[in-house]
């Protein structure tokens, strides 16, 4: 691998320093060992905790998009597919049901949330966002959550129109997802008369850390896995192949988008957690 530029100004300013030459020395050899892929992996192998059979051990994420960005639900479809296709990607627990984590992250469906938001009663405005939260599934820890999440809304100036119960399908979670399954509810937020797309997500992301500072010491089941009048989320620790039957909005035939993110978790130095299940609000990563 080449080594990249800041790697060398900064072996280039040991120069200036008194570094030891034994220092100088080191330093441009693995630069020399690098630039010139000699850098390989029986030098690596010399450190005790290399191992060459865990190279492939990582995440497995991907994208399927439209490229004149039209909406449709058999790319949604492709990207659930091509999700189950990286099962093998992440660890398994002894139920056989609970998995790392997954999930897809979509250019919010339009068309889908304002049908959605009209069979539930909630009135959306010409501009609106709708985040899917995570929520305690005591009765109290979870009004408290939407209270707080409410308060913090319209104190930035925004509206929150509704919430709408996610259709989700428990059975086919694991026990150990199961006991850490929270509420998930949408929560439908309007924008005043125009106001930009770009104040509106700023004010969204403030009102969010707000809430979520407030309830850090009292609720830990309280997340919001995306807020955003652009993108929408879905994950858990269930199965790739079952994402789509945990969240039924997933199979819908009206739910169409022209992107999506998609991914499955490969825990490392974390436990499992609904959280912590991946794409995140803006990016996935392996």
């Amino acid at each position: 691998a080449r080594m990249d530029g800041a790697v060398h100004c900064a072996a280039r300013s040991l120069e200036h320093h008194d570094a030891p030459e034994r220092c100088k020395s080191c330093v441009y050899k693995i630069l020399t060992q690098c630039e010139y892929g000699e850098m390989s992996r029986h030098t690596l192998s010399s450190s005790p905790l290399y191992r060459p059979e865990f190279d492939s051990d990582a995440c497995g994420f991907g994208l399927v998009a439209h490229l004149h960005a039209h909406t449709s639900h058999a790319l949604v479809q492709s990207a659930v597919t091509a999700l189950d296709r990286l099962t093998h990607r992440g660890a398994v627990a002894a139920d056989g049901k609970t998995g790392d984590g997954c999930g897809i992250l979509v250019k919010a469906p339009e068309a889908f949330l304002r049908a959605a938001a009209a069979e539930a009663g909630i009135e959306v405005g010409k501009r609106f966002a709708v985040g899917l939260t995570f929520l305690n599934q005591h009765d109290t820890l979870a009004a408290r959550a939407r209270h707080e999440l409410q308060q913090q809304l319209e104190a930035v100036g925004l509206h929150v129109a509704g919430w709408r119960i996610v259709p989700t399908d428990a059975s086919v979670c694991g026990d150990e997802a199961l006991r850490t399954l929270p509420r998930i509810e949408h929560v439908y937020v309007n924008a005043p008369e125009r106001m930009a797309r770009v104040l509106f997500n700023r004010l969204l992301f403030i009102a969010r850390r707000r809430t979520e500072l407030a309830l850090s010491e009292t609720d830990e089941s309280f997340y919001v896995a995306s807020l955003c009048a652009n993108t929408l989320s879905y994950k858990g620790m269930v199965m790739p192949s079952v994402l789509a039957d945990f969240y039924a909005d997933l199979k819908d035939p009206r739910f169409a988008s022209s992107v999506c993110v998609f991914h499955q978790r490969f825990s490392t130095n974390t436990w499992p957690q609904w959280r912590l299940a991946q794409p995140f609000r803006l990016l996935a990563h392996n």
